[in-house]
């Protein structure tokens, strides 16, 4: 799947990943927009607990050390967007929703955007690794 920005820049490699959820889609916003809860489930994002520190968020990543983060607001509509800017990178925009797509059924949507530096290996590694973070937080959500 491509996309392009309005400012018409070059096509940017974009996958969807999906999980779907045996839960009501704003008992799962709620604890996934937990920014405390990340740790629980995002071990491609977060490796300790989040510190706040005035607008946003201090995370110890796997990978890059600490990095910034900062979350969409709290909203009615199951939008979960976050930003991470790792030390010395620029900040990178991770899109996810919830959706409800029934009763008592919800479907987990993370939008990987593939980053400038990223080749295919690691395109593929980060789309893999999502798709086990979106698992435990459904295995989380469902147990709670």
């Amino acid at each position: 799947m491509k996309s392009t920005t309005n400012e018409g820049s070059a096509a940017v490699q974009s996958r969807v990943i999906t999980q779907r959820v045996a839960c009501e889609w704003r008992r799962a916003y709620v604890l996934a927009a937990d920014p405390k809860r990340l740790p629980d489930w995002a071990s491609g994002l977060a490796k300790s607990a989040l510190v706040p520190h005035g607008d946003h968020w201090i995370v110890r990543t796997p990978e890059s050390g600490d990095a910034r983060m900062r979350f969409a607001p709290r909203n009615d509509f199951g939008v979960l967007d976050h930003w991470v800017t790792p030390e010395g990178v620029p900040e990178v925009y991770l899109p996810f929703r919830v959706i409800g797509v029934g009763p008592d059924a919800c479907e987990l949507q993370f939008t990987l955007l593939r980053q400038p530096h990223m080749d295919d290996a690691a395109f593929e590694r980060d789309a893999g690794w999502i798709a086990r973070d979106l698992q435990s937080l459904r295995s989380l959500i469902e147990a709670d």
